[in-house]
């Protein structure tokens, strides 16, 4: 086998690997969108941005609990996520950060 040859059989396997990596890492659909959770209510634009500004504190106590989760799964879909990126970027600075 020549090295032209080697080296195309090696960028193709990478390319293949890199793209089932990313298609790893695709976002699925949330069935829990838009319906009520235990306490009855379904998370809006600001408890988004509540959620967003304490994440880094909620991801660490998620490490040590299985009861906290970083994200609100039953939520108003784009306005919670809205908020939640709104209330991040607060916390850690915006584009200043």
């Amino acid at each position: 086998m020549e090295n032209g040859e080697m080296r195309f059989h090696t960028m193709a396997v990478l390319a293949i690997l890199f793209v089932v990596l990313l298609s790893g890492c695709a976002p699925g659909p949330n069935e829990l969108s838009g319906s009520p959770g235990s306490s009855g209510e379904i998370a809006g634009f600001w408890l988004g941005i509540w959620h967003g500004f304490i994440m880094l504190f909620t991801f660490i106590a998620s490490l040590f609990s299985d009861s906290v989760s970083v994200y609100e799964a039953h939520n108003t879909g784009a306005w919670y996520n809205l908020g939640f990126v709104f209330g991040a970027s607060l916390f850690f600075g915006g584009s200043g950060g």
